[in-house]
């Protein structure tokens, strides 16, 4: 399993058959999430413990924290893959509505997406793949299948699946093309209704996360001495480390909550 994971990451640095359950952060990302990641470090540090003891023993959170910033990256470039797919299916259904072949109307697609999100969007790449793929006379559906299996987006691979059987079994491709938009249409508008009603609750968690630090230090400030109990001292080290513990959990609950998957 390592050698394989290890393969698709090599894969994935050539630039070539993308697979997007990886990521590799840009030079700008790894030095703003390393920034970041150390300011939150000596703020965990000094609102818990107040101890440069406790930031040089919190260091091995950047791992985590990576780890973290990479899974909502991976998210993200999910989320604006479907979006892209959806625009794809349009293109699509509008070469087909023309007169064009299937094959035909993915190619002609393919310009009309590297004009809407660039030659750099992962779904113009895509196509190019594809085209190439076609070009060398392999097969559409085999295409498709291979991209909606290393997307891993439900959306596409289901569109693989079902186009795949459709082109086998002789079905209406423009029927099962338009149907597909519609369903993908559907449910990126329940996706975009959704996220507008949570992102005021999206806010207020990101405001609630720091209330906390804000409380002590005003207090810290304003009553020089009155958290002194709470530290350099074993009974106030195992209670920060508690609170701390608990303040974590809370975070993680708080970011499963607010996610709502479709």
């Amino acid at each position: 399993m390592k050698s394989e994971k290890k393969k698709k990451e090599k894969i994935v640095q050539k630039g070539k058959m993308k697979d997007y359950d990886f990521y590799h952060f840009s030079i700008k990302e790894i030095i703003l999430f390393f920034i970041e990641g150390i300011g939150k470090i000596a703020l965990y540090a000094y609102i818990f413990y107040r101890s440069i003891l406790a930031f040089i023993l919190l260091i091995p959170y950047l791992i985590l924290y990576f780890k973290e910033k990479r899974r909502k990256c991976i998210r993200k470039q999910k989320e604006n893959l479907s979006v892209q797919f959806k625009e794809l299916m349009g293109a699509v259904n509008a070469g087909l509505a023309a007169g064009y072949s299937v094959e035909n109307a993915f190619l002609h697609a393919r310009d009309d997406l590297a004009m809407v999100f660039g030659k750099k969007a992962d779904i113009t790449k895509e196509m190019n793949v594809i085209a190439a793929g076609l070009k060398n006379n392999k097969n559409l559906e085999d295409l498709l299948s291979d991209f909606g299996a290393r997307s891993h987006v439900e959306d596409i691979r289901d569109f693989a699946e079902v186009f795949n059987v459709a082109k086998r079994s002789g079905g209406s491709l423009p029927k099962v093309l338009s149907n597909c938009a519609d369903v993908i249409g559907g449910k990126m508008d329940v996706k975009r209704r959704i996220s507008t009603l949570i992102s005021a609750k999206q806010f207020e968690q990101s405001i609630m996360n720091l209330v906390p630090f804000g409380i002590i230090l005003y207090i810290g400030f304003t009553s020089p001495g009155f958290f002194d109990v709470l530290y350099g001292n074993m009974t106030g080290i195992a209670i920060m480390t508690i609170l701390f513990a608990i303040y974590i959990v809370a975070l993680k609950l708080a970011d499963k909550i607010i996610r709502i998957r479709i």
